[in-house]
């Protein structure tokens, strides 16, 4: 690739969550930062997220923050909570429509788009950007059983990534997994807050978000 090409990274990161969690390894988001900057000229690191906003103390926080801090730009939203038709309580926590909109504001100063996501629902927003001549990269897996990613959205690609050739780069060691902070019963502490800043890295690694499984 050329080093002089802008790249733009969207993240969803609900699919991506639920990506690894199936190939089993975690994002180490300082490599994957890295991974990209060698690559060309990384304008932009979007990670899109929904959060319950109620719980009193949510395990996304400290990734949150973490990212907030080193190259990347947090989009958030709340989730909404709803019954389904057998009367079943779901969350639902969609950030297409706000990835989809920074991606199409922001096609005039890239030339790259690497979309981070599997959801079939994404091919109309490829087909945009390269209709405004952006080179687009999905990244997601076809190794698993069902794959991740929708056929649709792999054949509008102009390049395909998986996500299990890329995890010697950008995951992140199991054994650097970081001992969770525990309760009197040793049940892991919903009330204690996360530490901020480089405390983060330290303490609890660069770690997937638990929020993130939701039924989106």
């Amino acid at each position: 690739m050329s080093g002089q090409q802008r790249i733009a990274l969207f993240i969803d990161g609900a699919n991506l969550y639920a990506t690894t969690k199936t190939l089993g390894f975690d994002i180490d988001y300082k490599r994957l930062l890295k991974e990209f900057q060698g690559r060309g000229s990384l304008v932009r690191a979007f990670y899109y997220t929904a959060l319950v906003e109620d719980q009193e103390y949510s395990s996304i926080r400290p990734l949150i923050d973490w990212l907030d801090y080193n190259g990347y730009r947090v989009v958030t939203k709340p989730t909404k909570e709803f019954v389904d038709s057998a009367g079943r309580r779901k969350v639902k926590g969609n950030m297409d429509i706000e990835l989809a909109i920074d991606a199409l504001e922001l096609s005039p100063y890239i030339d790259h788009m690497v979309l981070f996501s599997g959801d079939g629902d994404f091919r109309s927003l490829v087909e945009a950007m390269q209709r405004r001549g952006v080179r687009v990269s999905v990244v997601s897996t076809v190794t698993t059983q069902p794959p991740m990613v929708a056929d649709e959205l792999r054949r509008q690609a102009d390049e395909f990534l998986d996500l299990s050739q890329l995890a010697s780069r950008i995951g992140r060691d199991p054994s650097d997994r970081p001992q969770r902070p525990m309760g009197e019963s040793g049940e892991r502490s919903r009330t204690q807050q996360p530490p901020r800043n480089g405390a983060l890295e330290s303490r609890y690694g660069i770690r997937q978000p638990q929020d993130d499984d939701l039924d989106v």
